[in-house]
């Protein structure tokens, strides 16, 4: 089964579920959602009334009053209102009367005069102090026969005289929750519709989406030109630049063609000096004379065979996924066996040392690794730093990371060349020389720190150059 269809019926088969789960759960809270309100409508109606007969009752003079031709005008009144778009041309309450004992005194339906109600238990709950109502069915075998009935009690100060009940049939109600359901299911089906369409839309764009990617994969591996599929941000534009980049990898020939040109150029200039001074010793000269050409031949040489060993590193990190080893590794000891490794240039420059890092203060990683990064660090340092300057070396934790930085006092590095100082083969002219270095120690420095899950940051601050490394 092709992935869009599994999609789109992943996707529809959870509309579905949530759908119909949502909807059987509203629908089911309508009805007694309706008669809630409804209920606490006759509460307050019923305490009203109570209010408005309490003399009456508790001067016996109820039947006498005017309050039964009051009940019997209600109940003819046609109100000819239309409530949310339903007509009601009659009212539907009814309201009773009872005494101390329970008796009905008094019946808007003239059904129940004088019988005993002290029974039902919105009478006999309010007789007792207590909240009092009922739902009883007119008819024993039809559900829908129900009607609500609330008391309220009829108080001569603290003593409950009398008790009024307002009673109102739920088939009163039945249209405005019939309109309500029948509302929900349309809005429900076209949310469902509305999401269908929605699914069927995204699985075919990915659908789409990966077929142009598969066909891009096949003309590759065939060895014919296609254009890369271009997506706006997202997985699928990961996905597009991570297969470019694999085919670029594949071929080898952008990778090869930048190694071999910048190998090319990096070797003409030794290889021309070492052949140049071959050539004038094969000539009568003076002792000091040859001997100059021969240190020349021994430091290009050097350069040449440091620059193979450097390419050599980096390739081995470049193919690196992940660490060999990963083990405690004490910081201040890598530094000072570091340190240790460039005594005697430092004491040449006589440069001051500041090493403030912890001894039990330790970063997990490949130790062989980052003693090299932080040898290339160091070298790289002291080339730039003048005659008695400084280098400081510290450390301290950001959330579960370390951050080691190291300042030399060195002049600011320019502008232009701070984006550039890890990249492959980029180097800044040695003030001491004048000339520059195979540029892949920081290139280097920065592969070794990736591998290890960090960040390399070097800038310019008061007084020199400060590099960090965030492992």
């Amino acid at each position: 089964m092709r992935l869009g269809i599994r999609i789109f019926l992943v996707y529809a088969l959870f509309i579905g579920l949530t759908g119909y789960f949502v909807l059987s759960t509203v629908m089911k809270e309508v009805r007694p959602g309706v008669r809630q309100s409804t209920e606490e409508t006759l509460v307050d109606t019923a305490n009203l009334l109570a209010e408005v007969l309490r003399e009456d009752v508790k001067n016996g003079t109820l039947s006498q009053s005017h309050f039964p031709e009051v009940l019997k005008a209600y109940g003819l009144r046609q109100p000819g209102a239309t409530i949310w778009g339903l007509p009601k041309n009659q009212v539907n309450n009814r309201v009773y009367v009872t005494d101390a004992k329970g008796i009905v005194l008094l019946d808007s339906s003239g059904e129940a005069m004088g019988q005993d109600y002290s029974r039902w238990n919105d009478v006999y709950l309010t007789l007792r102090g207590e909240y009092g109502a009922r739902s009883t069915r007119l008819d024993p075998h039809n559900p829908d026969s129900s009607v609500m009935h609330v008391g309220a009690p009829i108080r001569d100060g603290g003593q409950i005289i009398g008790v009024v009940t307002v009673a109102k049939p739920n088939s009163s109600l039945q249209p405005y929750v019939d309109r309500t359901e029948r509302r929900l299911l349309w809005y429900g089906a076209g949310l469902v519709v509305l999401g269908l369409l929605f699914a069927a839309l995204l699985s075919g764009w990915l659908s789409h989406s990966l077929r142009r990617l598969t066909s891009y994969a096949q003309a590759v591996s065939e060895g014919r030109r296609a254009e890369l599929p271009h997506y706006r941000g997202g997985e699928l534009a990961q996905l597009s630049h991570a297969v470019e980049h694999m085919r670029t990898q594949l071929e080898g020939k952008a990778y090869v063609e930048r190694y071999v040109h910048t190998l090319t150029h990096e070797l003409k200039s030794p290889l021309a000096a070492i052949r140049g001074a071959a050539e004038l010793l094969h000539e009568d000269m003076p002792s000091d004379q040859r001997q100059r050409f021969v240190g020349n031949i021994d430091n290009e040489s050097a350069r040449m065979q440091q620059l193979i060993e450097r390419l050599l590193n980096l390739a081995m990190v470049e193919q690196r996924q992940a660490l060999e080893e990963s083990v405690s590794v004490p910081v201040a000891e890598l530094i000072d066996d570091v340190l240790a490794a460039q005594s005697g240039r430092i004491e040449r420059k006589r440069l001051k040392i500041e090493q403030s890092i912890a001894p039990d203060v330790s970063v997990t990683g490949e130790r062989f690794l980052l003693r090299q990064a932080f040898a290339n660090l160091v070298e790289n340092a002291l080339d730039f730093t003048p005659g008695e300057g400084l280098l400081r070396f510290s450390a301290e934790r950001e959330g579960g990371r370390l951050r080691v930085s190291l300042f030399n006092s060195a002049e600011a590095i320019p502008d232009y060349a701070l984006p550039r100082l890890s990249e492959r083969f980029y180097s800044l002219p040695r003030p001491d020389s004048g000339r520059k270095s195979t540029g892949l120690g920081l290139n280097f420095v920065e592969e070794v720190v990736q591998l290890h899950g960090g960040e390399l940051h070097i800038g310019n601050v008061e007084g020199g150059v400060l590099v960090s490394v965030l492992l």
